[in-house]
């Protein structure tokens, strides 16, 4: 899965629906290998058209490259290794059963049925969901349901992976658990891109992130932004409650931890 370059090359002089105002302008994005960008702004920033650029679904007079190869259409960018996942399980949960449509991608790329069927049962493995490879997918919980959506998108190999708002819908246990499965991710190469309100999870996965303001994309690192009040203010974003109980007890913005980690190591 090595190859040179950003793994995702996004340049928009703007980004909007197919019919109404521009939402985002003079958008420039690289994610690379491994990397983990988190897509930050209030209700209707515009996070999930730009998601939806990204993966061609929305035209765009830009250039978007996958892995180096330019993409001009959504088959384009599956075959060069782009996968997204929407925030609503079931706009894209197409077979009858968990098996069968976590193995549908790989069947359209041309797999014979065994090797597909393994690529999904490894998926589900990784998402937690292997021992419901049986189940009807209209017996599955929201949670569950977003978990084979994503094991769908895993079971295409990606090397970049788009997720809108991937935590939406989970309790407290399943937001940290796929934490860790994004983190698992950027280990094997692959790179991320997460459009997300849950501010506490974001460093627990990212370093950089892009948030949407008023049609514009500011990129810096989450310590940068955590700790620009003006921006978060701005933007209608939060502090992690970590830092906002650090800053509370006198600590200074600059030097905020993000995470419990960052606590217990202090």
């Amino acid at each position: 899965m090595t190859h040179a370059g950003p793994s995702l090359l996004f340049a928009s002089p703007a980004v909007t629906y197919r019919e109404g105002p521009a939402l985002l302008r003079d958008v420039r994005l690289e994610v690379h290998p491994g990397e983990a960008l988190a897509v930050l702004g209030g209700n209707g920033a515009g996070k999930t058209a730009l998601l939806l650029s990204m993966a061609g679904l929305l035209p765009t007079r830009g250039e978007r490259r996958v892995a180096g190869q330019r993409v001009r259409t959504v088959s384009e960018a599956v075959r060069a290794g782009l996968s997204l996942v929407l925030q609503d399980p079931d706009d894209q949960l197409l077979g009858p059963a968990v098996l069968d449509d976590v193995s549908f991608g790989p069947r359209n790329l041309g797999l014979d049925l065994a090797a597909a069927r393994q690529r999904a049962l490894d998926a589900l493995v990784r998402v937690g969901m292997h021992p419901h490879a049986d189940r009807l997918v209209h017996t599955l919980s929201f949670g569950e349901r977003k978990r084979v959506a994503l094991a769908a998108a895993l079971a295409m190999e990606p090397r970049v992976l788009l997720l809108d708002e991937p935590t939406a819908g989970l309790d407290p246990r399943c937001e940290v658990a796929m934490a860790d499965l994004l983190r698992s991710l950027r280990r094997d190469g692959v790179a991320l891109v997460v459009s997300t309100h849950a501010v506490d999870l974001v460093p627990l996965y990212a370093e950089r992130v892009a948030v949407l303001d008023g049609g514009a994309v500011w990129l810096g690192s989450c310590r940068a932004l955590f700790a620009d009040e003006t921006r978060l203010t701005r933007a209608g974003l939060r502090r992690p409650w970590v830092a906002q109980g650090y800053i509370a007890a006198g600590g200074a913005p600059a030097s905020a931890p993000l995470t419990l980690a960052e606590v217990t190591r202090a």
